[in-house]
C-alpha cells in the first residue's frame, strides 16, 4: 500500500526476529522462581520460540484459540509469549497471584484450550483443572524436572 511509512506490518513476530537478527548476542537475564539465574540471548529465544510453535501446533493449538500462561516473568515465559503471538493464537498472560476460583473464571471466559505453567504453580493448576475439564484440550500434564527449561504443559 502506498503511503505507509513501513514495509510491512508490525507484528510481534517481527520485533523477535528484527531482535535476533540485529541483537542476536545481547544478553536477556533471567530470575527464575527457584532463584535460579539464566543468562541467553535473543537469537536463542527467537530460535526456542520457533521450536514452541511446533509444539503448540501437536497440541491442536491453531490460529484464533487462547493460550493461557501462569508463570512469572522469564525467558521461559518470553519464548512462549512470541510462540503463542507468532503463530496467531492469543496470549492470555494469567496472575498467578489471583485465587482458584478467579483463574478458572478467567481461563473459562477466554476459553483457553492450553495453559503452560511454571512447576511451582503446578498445585493452583490441580486446584483449578476440575473446573476447566470442558474447556482443556487436553487432560494431562507434561511435567519438567527442576533446572530444565521450559514450563509444564498442563
Amino acid at each position: 500500500m502506498q503511503g505507509l511509512m513501513q514495509r510491512r506490518e508490525l507484528l510481534l513476530s517481527s520485533i523477535i526476529v528484527h531482535a535476533a537478527r540485529h541483537h542476536g548476542d545481547a544478553e536477556v537475564i533471567s530470575c527464575r522462581e527457584d532463584g535460579g539465574m539464566v543468562r541467553t540471548n535473543y537469537r536463542t529465544i527467537e530460535r526456542r520460540a520457533r521450536k514452541l510453535v511446533g509444539a503448540l501446533q501437536s497440541l491442536g493449538v491453531k490460529p484464533g484459540d487462547r493460550v493461557a500462561t501462569l508463570a512469572m516473568n522469564s525467558d521461559r515465559h518470553l519464548e512462549l509469549y512470541y510462540a503463542i503471538a507468532g503463530m496467531g493464537a492469543v496470549c492470555n498472560t494469567i496472575n498467578p497471584r489471583l485465587s482458584v476460583d478467579d483463574i478458572a473464571y478467567i481461563a473459562g471466559h477466554a476459553e483457553d484450550r492450553v495453559i503452560f505453567v511454571d512447576p511451582c504453580f503446578l498445585p493452583v493448576v490441580g486446584a483449578v483443572a476440575p473446573k476447566l475439564a470442558g474447556i482443556l484440550r487436553h487432560n494431562r500434564g507434561v511435567v519438567r524436572r527442576r533446572g530444565s527449561p521450559g514450563l509444564s504443559i498442563v
